[in-house]
């Protein structure tokens, strides 16, 4: 049972990402970009099914961690910072461009938290840290859709 307890922190805190003395949400940013560039290589529609597992995945190990960490929302817990940057890049082109305006977008609707996004917070258990990290990339992947109609990325696809 403790080998499981240690895997699902090691997860909820992004691989120790979480575990940053600065900005551990960023770092957990971060964590997710490898991590988009390997699943964006899956093809539809196990893609987004790869994704929305993954959101259930997340709010079961983040309602897990709290209770382990005993408190809502430990800044350790960054897999919901993973989750919402794999929404904010969902139908995106794969390239250096949108992969860092993908980061500055998210981060800044996640620290913003513009409406109803601080809502979701209040919901119990996992899915109120996830959730609210799912809409920042929703947020992030608006503002990403119209650009990409009006860029056209000179840097090739990665």
């Amino acid at each position: 049972m403790l080998i499981l307890k240690r895997f699902i922190l090691l997860l909820a805190a992004g691989f120790g990402a979480g575990y940053a003395p600065i900005a551990p949400g960023t770092a957990g940013t971060l964590v997710a970009i490898p991590l988009f560039l390997i699943l964006s290589l899956i093809s539809s529609p196990l893609y987004e099914l790869t994704i929305l597992a993954f959101f259930f995945l997340a709010s079961w190990i983040s309602g897990e961690a709290q209770r382990c960490w005993g408190r809502k929302d430990h800044p350790r817990i960054v897999i919901d910072e993973i989750m919402g940057y794999l929404v904010t890049m969902l139908w995106l082109p794969r390239t250096l461009l949108f992969i860092i305006l993908g980061f500055f977008l998210f981060r800044f609707f996640d620290i913003v938290k513009p409406p109803p996004i601080r809502l979701l917070e209040k919901v119990r258990g996992g899915y109120g840290v996830v959730l609210d990290d799912v809409l920042a990339g929703v947020y992030a992947n608006i503002v990403l859709q119209i650009a990409n109609l009006f860029i056209k990325s000179p840097l090739s696809p990665l």
